[in-house]
C-alpha cells in the first residue's frame, strides 16, 4: 500500500505541475513537450484507478478525472485554433500581396503544433509493488 500511495502522491504532483506548466510555456514545441508528458501522466493515473477500484469511485477522483477531460479538451481546442492561425499566417506570407512584405520585414513560416511521438497513444502499463 506503501508504493500505491507514494506512486499517486507523485503522479498527482506531476500532474498538477504539468497543468500549470501550460501557462508559462513560450513555444509549440514546449507546449508540445508538456502536452506529451501530460498524456502520459493522465494514462498512469487512469492504470492506478482501473487496480484500485476504491480510488475509481471516490469522489475527489471522479473531479479530477473529469477536470483531466476538460483540460484536454481545451487543450485540444487550443491545438486547433493555433494550427488555423498558423495555416492563415504561412498563406499570407506566402501569397501576394503578403510575400512582398513578408520578406523584407523578416515574417517567416510558422510551425504547427503537432504530436510527433505516435508512442502517445499506448497504454501504460503500471505496476504498483
Amino acid at each position: 500500500m506503501k508504493a500505491y500511495a507514494k506512486h499517486e502522491k507523485e503522479t498527482f504532483e506531476r500532474i498538477a505541475f504539468l497543468r500549470t506548466s501550460f501557462e508559462t510555456a513560450s513555444s509549440p514545441k514546449e507546449i508540445e513537450a508538456i502536452d506529451q508528458e501530460m498524456n502520459l501522466a493522465v494514462k498512469r493515473l487512469f492504470a492506478i484507478a482501473e487496480n484500485y477500484p476504491d480510488l475509481k469511485a471516490s469522489q475527489n477522483f471522479l473531479m479530477l478525472q473529469e477536470s483531466l477531460a476538460g483540460t484536454e479538451n481545451r487543450i485540444a481546442y487550443s491545438r486547433n485554433n493555433y494550427n488555423h492561425a498558423v495555416m492563415s499566417y504561412n498563406t499570407a506570407v506566402q501569397t501576394f500581396p503578403g510575400l512582398l512584405i513578408a520578406g523584407p520585414f523578416g515574417f517567416r513560416i510558422k510551425e504547427f503544433f503537432e504530436v510527433e511521438n505516435s508512442d502517445m497513444r499506448e497504454v501504460v502499463d503500471v505496476k504498483l509493488d
